[in-house]
């Protein structure tokens, strides 16, 4: 199993959506990054130049998270993918989106997509 780090439950005030209430209003979006990243070379040197800084990471998924809007979580993902394998060192990356406000006219606790992508 490869060396992970995680970001989860980085949450914003976003527009996301496919109705036009969901455009107007907007509602709480979260996301879970999980990151595949050799830790070795930085925990030898203790080193923060060879890992992933989490803290840069989070302010780049919270500025996707709360820009331009899309329609479809998915686009909403992947986009959160892109950012994180923009990084060198990510091998590969797991990405859950959270939608827990959606109107689905039923109760219910969370509506997620989760996708998983590796450099290519």
């Amino acid at each position: 199993m490869p060396d992970q780090i995680a970001v989860r439950g980085l949450t914003a005030h976003a527009h996301h959506g496919v109705y036009a209430f969901e455009r107007e209003k907007g509602q709480t979006f979260s996301v879970d990054a999980v990151l595949d990243v050799d830790t070795a070379p930085a925990a030898a040197g203790d080193d923060l130049a060879k890992t992933v800084n989490y803290a840069e990471l989070a302010q780049r998924l919270h500025a996707v998270l709360t820009g331009e809007p899309v329609d479809l979580l998915e686009t909403l993902a992947q986009r959160l993918a892109d950012v994180c394998l923009a990084d060198p060192l990510v091998d590969a990356v797991q990405i859950v989106v959270h939608k827990p406000e959606a109107d689905l006219g039923v109760p219910f606790d969370d509506v997620t997509v989760s996708i998983r992508r590796t450099r290519s």
